[in-house]
């Protein structure tokens, strides 16, 4: 098991980013494909068509964001926390995702860096 602590600076303000990781319409904007995503504490939720699933754990309005990622029958929870920090250029965000299988750690970064965080960099910058 490996574990990714990644920081991004995307140009919007906290409460931007948090209703584009939160909002399921949002979304659905910057990645292209349906969401299924509430803010409710203990709920599942799904993106990009069924290839990320999880249950959602924690969350604090406009500042952290907690979910469990599935990744099969492994032993220990893959947990993702996404902290959003104000910055004078937009909203400096700190990620974290331990437990991440050894199969899954390239690929994981790609989509990190590509297609959650780059999506967003890429949605606000448009």
């Amino acid at each position: 098991m490996k574990d990714i602590k990644k920081y991004y600076l995307i140009h919007a303000a906290p409460e931007d980013v948090y209703l584009a990781i939160t909002n399921p319409l949002t979304i659905e904007l910057w990645s292209g494909y349906p969401a299924e995503m509430s803010t409710e504490p203990g709920s599942e939720f799904s993106l990009w068509d069924g290839s990320i699933v999880g249950k959602n754990i924690e969350f604090e309005e406009n500042k952290k964001i907690v979910q469990q990622w599935y990744f099969g029958d492994q032993p220990e929870e893959s947990i993702v926390t996404i902290k959003l920090h104000p910055d004078k250029h937009g909203t400096s965000v700190e990620l974290r995702h331990i437990n991440v299988p050894d199969t899954e750690l390239e690929d994981m970064l790609y989509g990190w860096n590509n297609y959650y965080f780059g999506a967003i960099e890429d949605y606000f910058d448009e």
